[in-house]
């Protein structure tokens, strides 16, 4: 019988249930960060309980950490989280990209950056990003406290199956368009639950002519759709980022059971969207989810209902303005969505020679360790500098304000991240969702520009 790629790797890990009812799927891959993973290593403690399997389960800090003077951790209840992880990963014998190591840095960037993250694996992560290991071929989801206890016990998931969604889109994209405004532009036209109940497959040519980092990025943000999978068939483009990563020691004995990782031709689809990117143009969100985005040369929609009418009030903005209106403070560089090698190189592009406008403060953060090494091996980092963009030490950042990084109430903010709710970057802050190169292009102009007329 033929089966998507979804079915195929989850079939593949159910260990009893009826399909159609939960059931309880074995779990590859358990990453583990400081805020979700306190209360369920508790949890062990009072029930005199063991880690099932510490060798699959993997720490980072990430959230709370600060991107300067790391080490000196001010706010009580981050250092807190931070030195109670530092503590569970000693007693319960796991394995911790700790404060300052090499591949210390966001959760979901860890796991591919290290080999962790492979086709066909199951992996869960108290985060809902989780979904950004997809983009391997992977079933990758985000879980509560509660559930992190029960994998952390059992190596175990109850889990009901979705229904599967095929979203095909095809067409080049133009110079000056991303990854970034594909999943937008989704989210824009369909809502931030199309995808609920549902698993996400990205297919079509240009799903396959995108880098892993393109294609973490359309994953990392499936969530922001309403759906708690995204997943993309592996291929050579895949193969070739796992290739001799610390952790990816098994390559040459799994990659003939990878290449069996594809949804049949006959396959069903509860359902298809099909997206042609042809004449895609850079996406801003001008309000508070993700849905609340506009073409660039667009103007804000008019105010239909009443979380319209609160948006505008909240972001200081009105409907028939256009991106190019907003005025920015803030610009943001960093996130498990856009804070990989490839986006720091794109907007270095953009940047190189230039001034950051007066008025804007710009930071960079990049999303590892790793990631910051390699930057600076190219001379990223003075380019950065040098045009005026302050570069940082990894960790999530002013993603969600749950560190020092924050922006100021009533600041608009050009960010790479993934939300932009109320309050996500701080008390008050005005968050705008774009690529790294629109972000890169509106820090050296003061304001949101085409950027397809700065890269060609």
């Amino acid at each position: 019988m033929a089966q998507t790629l979804f079915d195929k790797v989850w079939n593949k890990h159910v260990l009893t249930g009826k399909e159609g009812e939960p059931q309880i799927l074995y779990i590859d891959l358990h990453l583990i960060h400081e805020v979700t993973s306190p209360q369920a290593f508790e949890g062990l403690r009072l029930q005199k309980r063991q880690l099932r399997r510490p060798d699959l389960t993997f720490a980072t800090l990430d959230h709370n950490v600060p991107t300067i003077d790391i080490f000196n951790i001010r706010d009580e209840i981050a250092n807190k989280q931070i030195t109670t992880l530092q503590k569970n990963a000693k007693d319960f014998g796991v394995h911790i990209f700790d404060m300052g190591s090499d591949e210390q840095g966001i959760v979901h960037m860890v796991g591919p950056e290290t080999g962790l993250t492979q086709p066909g694996k199951t992996i869960v992560c108290g985060d809902s990003h989780t979904a950004t290991h997809g983009a391997f071929g992977a079933i990758a989801f985000g879980i509560g406290t509660s559930e992190v206890e029960h994998v952390f016990a059992t190596q175990t998931l109850w889990q009901t199956k979705p229904k599967n969604l095929k979203i095909e889109v095809s067409g080049k994209l133009q110079p000056g368009v991303y990854a970034k405004d594909i999943i937008l532009h989704l989210i824009n036209q369909y809502g931030v639950d199309f995808g609920t109940g549902y698993a996400l497959e990205f297919t079509g040519e240009t799903i396959q002519s995108l880098s892993m980092e393109g294609r973490m990025t359309i994953c990392n943000m499936a969530i922001e759709g309403g759906a708690k999978y995204g997943i993309i068939q592996p291929d050579e483009t895949t193969f070739e980022y796992i290739k001799g990563r610390p952790y990816a020691q098994n390559f040459n004995q799994s990659i003939g059971e990878w290449q069996k990782l594809y949804s049949d031709e006959n396959a069903h689809f509860d359902k298809v969207i099909t997206l042609d990117v042809t004449n895609l143009e850079p996406q801003v969100t001008w309000g508070t989810n993700p849905e609340m985005g506009v073409n660039f040369s667009s103007p804000f929609p008019e105010i239909q209902n009443i979380n319209d009418e609160r948006a505008y009030n909240y972001m200081g903005l009105k409907p028939g303005q256009k991106a190019e209106d907003i005025d920015l403070g803030y610009v943001f560089l960093g996130s498990c969505t856009n804070a990989r090698l490839s986006d720091l190189i794109e907007a270095s592009h953009i940047v190189k020679g230039k001034k950051v406008h007066p008025k804007i403060t710009a930071i960079v953060v990049p999303g590892s360790r790793t990631v910051k090494k390699e930057a600076e091996s190219l001379g990223l980092d003075k380019v950065f500098k040098e045009a005026g963009f302050e570069w940082r030490e990894p960790g999530c950042s002013m993603c969600l304000g749950m560190n020092p990084d924050q922006v100021p109430e009533g600041v608009h903010c050009a960010s790479t991240s993934n939300r932009n709710f109320e309050g996500r970057q701080g008390k008050g802050a005005r968050t705008h969702l774009v690529s790294p190169a629109m972000a890169a292009a509106a820090a050296i102009n003061g304001k949101f520009v085409d950027v397809r007329k700065v890269v060609v």
